[in-house]
């Protein structure tokens, strides 16, 4: 494997509490809306929007509720 095989992996945008704060209804349901749309560019954008509902949902409740089945997942079966 030379140099131009290996891809850059950045890490999670970091999810902090004036971001969190700064949230309404109206942003609440434009990032329900991209994640359901699930058309990012890379999967990392998608999973930084998968974090970033994941921690609205543990601080700003009120906000998550109609988008709850957005962070959950089924369970499901490795056999």
């Amino acid at each position: 494997m030379n140099n131009s095989d290996v891809v850059s992996i950045h890490p999670p945008e970091t999810i902090t509490q004036e971001q969190i704060r700064s949230f309404d209804d109206e942003s609440m349901a434009l990032l329900a809306k991209r994640l359901e749309e699930d058309d990012y560019p890379t999967p990392f954008e998608g999973l930084n929007d998968w974090h970033l509902l994941r921690a609205l949902a543990i601080h700003r409740p009120e906000l998550t509720g109609p988008y709850l089945h957005l962070v959950d997942q089924e369970p499901f079966d490795e056999e």
